[in-house]
């Protein structure tokens, strides 16, 4: 007997490579920034790891996802991106424009999918839409233009006001236009716009005093994570007070406010998922076009109409994507 049929009697030589095995599969290793908690996003993250899940990854088996939550504290963000990078993840997936930033400012080689940031040409996320260039793509909620349609909206369901509080958050470049919008559709409606900044959840005691003392008609909530990590608190603020509110997020109004306009933020989060299988097959961020929302949820709360006093109109009621009674 030789030597090679010797050994092959005690199961000692390999067999070919590809012959009754496989080579192991890759495993990707990605980040996922959360701006509050995995409570508070349980709904968004859902829809990512699903729209994963469709494209063929398996958590714990072909990706793990090294998440990172900011608690609401934008100040944390610069320190949970370097987390991550120490993790040596080969994409970040991060939501807003603040924690976007956080992004850009730490690396340019990392790719970076953004979800629901607001205008990232305006803030200075990407040169372009069609062509972001660099490291970084994603989705965009352009939420900045959508202030003066939830003011128009506002009037729409109380066409006597006069007067609205409205928050906004200086640490968030997309809330800068924002603001400009508001005030200019607040000039034209004959609405006089009360703009407070709120960069903290510490915060947001001074701006509920200020509302005491000026009493404004109404309250509008734009897209920040700092308000959606606080909703409770604003949404019982407002219904103590008897103010209708309009916010960004439906979240507010599942919580018990008056009425939501804005993107299907969950479905987004689905999609970053194309985008992240897409990078990790080769494509490089820069030459995949920054995608913007093309259908907008009109989210009432009748329960909460009721409280308030409020006669919903038909015709917005006919609009609605969903009433809470």
């Amino acid at each position: 007997m030789n030597r090679r049929a010797f050994l092959g009697s005690l199961g000692l030589v390999a067999a070919p490579l590809g012959v009754g095995a496989q080579p192991a599969e890759r495993i990707h290793r990605i980040g996922f920034l959360g701006n509050s908690t995995p409570a508070l996003e349980a709904n968004l993250v859902g829809p990512f790891r699903a729209g994963l899940r469709e494209l063929g990854y398996v958590e714990g088996q072909n990706i793990l996802v090294e998440y990172r939550w900011a608690e609401g504290k934008y100040e944390r963000l610069a320190a949970l991106v370097a987390e991550l990078l120490a993790r040596n993840v080969e994409v970040i997936v991060t939501a807003g424009t603040p924690a976007s930033h956080a992004v850009k400012k730490a690396t340019t080689s990392v790719p970076l999918v953004m979800v629901a940031v607001g205008d990232p040409v305006a803030s200075g996320l990407v040169p372009s839409l069609t062509r972001p260039a660099g490291n970084i793509t994603g989705l965009t909620s352009m939420g900045d233009e959508l202030e003066g349609k939830r003011l128009e909206l506002l009037r729409d369901v109380i066409p006597t006001i006069s007067h609205v509080a409205a928050l906004t958050n200086s640490g968030n470049a997309s809330l800068k236009k924002a603001s400009e919008v508001l005030r200019a559709v607040g000039a034209a409606l004959h609405v006089r716009v009360l703009l407070l900044d709120v960069r903290s959840e510490d915060q947001l005691d001074a701006a509920f005093d200020v509302m005491v003392q000026k009493r404004p008609d109404a309250l509008l909530v734009p897209g920040d994570r700092v308000f959606l990590t606080n909703r409770v608190r604003i949404v019982q603020f407002a219904a103590q007070r008897r103010l209708p509110g309009m916010y960004a997020y439906r979240e507010l109004v599942e919580a018990g406010g008056l009425i939501s306009y804005g993107p299907n933020y969950a479905a987004m989060h689905r999609r970053a998922a194309y985008y992240v299988d897409r990078i990790l097959k080769g494509t490089k961020p820069g030459d995949l076009p920054v995608e913007q929302p093309t259908k907008f949820e009109l989210v009432i709360n009748l329960k909460t109409a009721k409280a308030l006093g409020l006669t919903i109109p038909p015709s917005l009621l006919l609009r609605a994507d969903q009433v809470i009674e």
